[in-house]
């Protein structure tokens, strides 16, 4: 996978950002285009039909550009090396790697090199997630169950 340099969005980047978040937001629902009308030049328009799940990962791309975060666009289907996971799911690598030796994300090796799925990176996130939302969900009935104010 290749991978491009990551970089905060520009104070302009910014504004344009969230202008045309907005301009698209304002749409109602079915209104929202798919197909949208680009000029490349002035005086130039041409229409490109766009898929409804790009659509909204456009805005998704958007909104989080226009709050000042860097965003980085992954395929599902990518190899990540350690490096690239460990800091997709914001830990450092000898922590990543101990979660691979310990059997907790799937992994392959190319030579000597391990290479872990986006895809196995990801249902490991979720499924720690659910796992971190029950037990303070666990907590939370016990601190209400004794009184503590919860």
């Amino acid at each position: 996978m290749t991978r491009a340099a990551t970089k905060l969005p520009s104070a302009r980047a910014k504004t344009q950002a969230a202008a045309a978040l907005r301009a698209m937001t304002d749409l109602p629902g079915a209104a929202r285009p798919g197909e949208l009308r680009l000029a490349p030049r002035k005086g130039e328009e041409i229409g490109v039909t766009i898929p409804k799940e790009a659509i909204e990962l456009l805005l998704e791309v958007l909104g989080q550009m226009a709050n000042g975060n860097a965003v980085t666009v992954v395929p599902v289907q990518s190899e990540l090396t350690t490096q690239q996971a460990a800091e997709l799911i914001n830990v450092s690598r000898p922590f990543l790697i101990g979660l691979l030796d310990n059997g907790k994300i799937p992994f392959r090796m190319v030579g000597a090199h391990r290479r872990v799925r986006l895809a196995d990176l990801t249902a490991y996130q979720e499924a720690d997630e659910r796992q971190r939302r029950a037990f303070l969900d666990e907590l939370t009935h016990d601190a209400q169950k004794h009184g503590l104010g919860y």
